[in-house]
């Protein structure tokens, strides 16, 4: 487990510690407010984004190449999902702490994104050959 899952908690705690000790009850109520506020704040924007995501295709997104240049390492799936605002399809990594999805646009193009324990560590573009550019190679 990482520290950081365990430093939130702990601080939460210490503010209610702190802020109890030095206003009594007033204080804790005060500080405990605040932190379900905040904690609320993360959830109403969950679920605004899940609400947008649920309106479109699964792995669906506007423009892959857009995509591509907004993406960088280190942001989490949400971020990612807020963007496309669409889930993406998995690809493998069920279960695991490394993910793959597919965002895919209207002309074939996709971006395959990789995260490890929900952070967004490489992805890559993947555009379609041109259908003259076939042609154009096979001519004599």
């Amino acid at each position: 487990m990482k520290l950081t899952k365990l430093l939130v908690p702990i601080g939460c705690l210490a503010l209610l510690a702190v802020a109890f000790n030095t206003y009594g009850w007033r204080g804790l109520a005060v500080v405990g407010g605040g932190i379900t506020m905040w904690l609320l704040l993360h959830f109403t924007r969950m679920m605004t984004v899940l609400k947008r995501a649920s309106d479109r295709p699964v792995g669906y997104v506007g423009s892959a190449v857009m995509l591509n240049a907004k993406l960088k390492p280190g942001v989490n799936l949400l971020h990612v999902v807020a963007m496309t605002r669409s889930l993406g399809q998995q690809l493998d990594g069920a279960g695991t702490p490394r993910e793959t999805y597919r965002w895919t646009d209207g002309s074939e193009s996709y971006v395959d994104c990789v995260f490890e324990s929900g952070k967004l560590q490489e992805w890559q573009l993947t555009r379609p050959q041109p259908k003259d550019a076939d042609a154009i190679t096979s001519a004599p």
